[in-house]
Order: C-alpha cells, then sequence, then structure tokens
C-alpha cells in the first residue's frame, strides 16, 4: 500500500513548528510515502515566501498547495514559475502565475498527480472546478498512478459535491480553508477517500489562527486592527489515507488532530 498524508492550512511560524516536530516522525512511524501540504497562511498568516517554501519541503512536504491567498505577497510571484511543486489553484485564469497540477514520481516509482482546485462561494475564483477537475485529470491520464485533490473552498456543499463527482476518477479528495477539522472522513463507493476539511495546522488557542482579542473587537465593535497569528494549543490537522497504487484508490482513510508536546513548544 501507498500511504498519503495531507495536511491542512499552516498558519503561521506556530504551524510550521508543529510540521517541524511531526512531519518526519509521520513518515518514519506510520510509513509515509507521501506528504502534501496546504501552506497558504504559512507566512504569518497570510501567503508563503521562497524562504518558507525550502523550509516546509525541508520537513518533508512532496507538494505544497496554496489558496485565496496565494498571492497575497508580491515577492512570491515568481515562485510560482520557478517550483513546479507549488501549486496554486489550477481554475484561477489563464495566464495567473504557476499552475495547478502536477505530477512527482514517489517511493517505488507511484507516480502522484496532484490537483489544486477553489470553490466559488465567497472565493475568487473565476473557473468551474468541476470542468477544471474533468481538463486537469484528462491531461494527467497515463502519467499518474495516483491522483489527490485539494478543494480549497469556503463551502462544504461544494466539496461533499466535488467528492462524489470524483468518485473512483481518484484516490483521494480532502478540503482545505476553513481551518476547522470535520468529522466526516470516508471512502466513496468507488473508492475515492474523502474529508471535507482537514482543519488548520496551528494555534487553536484564537479565531481560526488568529488572535482571539483582536478578532472579537472587529465582530462586536466593527473596529478593526491586525489578526496577528494566535499562540497556544498548537495542532496538526492531517488526514491520512492508504491506497492501492495500482489501482489508484483507496483502501484506508484516518483523520489525524495531533497536540503538540510541550517540549516541541519550547523548542
Amino acid at each position: 500500500m501507498f500511504r498519503i498524508l495531507a495536511v491542512g492550512d499552516v498558519v503561521g511560524r506556530p504551524g510550521r513548528a508543529v510540521l517541524r516536530h511531526f512531519l518526519p516522525r509521520l513518515r518514519t512511524e506510520r510509513g509515509v510515502d507521501f506528504v502534501v501540504v496546504n501552506a497558504e497562511n504559512a507566512a504569518d498568516g497570510s501567503g508563503i515566501t521562497e524562504k518558507i517554501y525550502r523550509e516546509i519541503c525541508g520537513y518533508g512536504a512532496d507538494v505544497i498547495t496554496m489558496g485565496d491567498h496565494a498571492y497575497k505577497r508580491r515577492e512570491s510571484l515568481p515562485l510560482y514559475e520557478k517550483r513546479e511543486r507549488l501549486l496554486r489553484p489550477a481554475n484561477w485564469p489563464d495566464g495567473a502565475p504557476g499552475h495547478g497540477a502536477v505530477v512527482v514520481e514517489g517511493p517505488r516509482g507511484v507516480r502522484v498527480g496532484v490537483i489544486h482546485l477553489q470553490g466559488r462561494v465567497f472565493m475568487n475564483a473565476q473557473g468551474c472546478f468541476f470542468e477544471e477537475a474533468d481538463r486537469q485529470l484528462k491531461a494527467l491520464k497515463g502519467r499518474a498512478d495516483v491522483v489527490l485533490v485539494d478543494m480549497h473552498a469556503e463551502a462544504t456543499s461544494e466539496k461533499v459535491a466535488l467528492s462524489w463527482y470524483l468518485d473512483g476518477r481518484v484516490a483521494l479528495v480532502f478540503g482545505s480553508h476553513t481551518h476547522v477539522p470535520t468529522a466526516d472522513a470516508c471512502i466513496r463507493p468507488q473508492g475515492t477517500a474523502y474529508l471535507t476539511d482537514a482543519g488548520m495546522t496551528g494555534p487553536y488557542a484564537g479565531v481560526i489562527g488568529r488572535v482571539k482579542e483582536a478578532v472579537l473587537r472587529k465582530m462586536r465593535l466593527n473596529v478593526h486592527e491586525p489578526f496577528a497569528v494566535a499562540q497556544g494549543d498548537e495542532r496538526l490537522g492531517a488526514v491520512l489515507v492508504e491506497v492501492d497504487e495500482r489501482a489508484g484508490r483507496a483502501t484506508a482513510i484516518e483523520p489525524l488532530f495531533l497536540p503538540l508536546p510541550p517540549e516541541a513548544q519550547e523548542a
């Protein structure tokens, strides 16, 4: 079996500390073959930098997906052209820097295709994610043994609908963006593993990764101040999937919601 770990939104320095602690251990202890990490909030809560890209890859990520904050930092735009393993959503306009899918060869020669899509409800994706999924799968035909999809969306209904649409055509559809882990891990009838949201990798002692006092002030009084990254109760939000690489279908799925040990928090 081929084991894939999909990690939910990494938020700031606390989230990166969680990756530093868990990714090498999970690769060894759980026999993880391939890791995809959503990192759209990795740089101080929004976007990514080249230094952070290298940092996350150094912890064990094979592919990094982003989302609606992909271009938040203009200095990172050239990075999307240079790094084929850094993905922005595929259903963004033609000509947008970077690309939304990649094939990476993993252990034992297994070719893993990763497709990154974005929802449309309360989001800025301009293309239909169903049609884009079809286009990307057609392009990956014969090039990938296993395919997984990061569906970065606000609406849970869009994520659920996509999982049914792709059932039997990909090994995994996992949701990102909302920063709250869901309890609906399953394998669809035709062999596609699914989880609506893998959860946030970062500090839960706040409001979806941000300092709670600032968020409460904005919500209660409509007074805005910068939403700094929170501290405390750091956790890994992820999902571990076993795949039959010959058939490209999932055989097991396990959500992971792991607290960072105190000794690691102090490191």
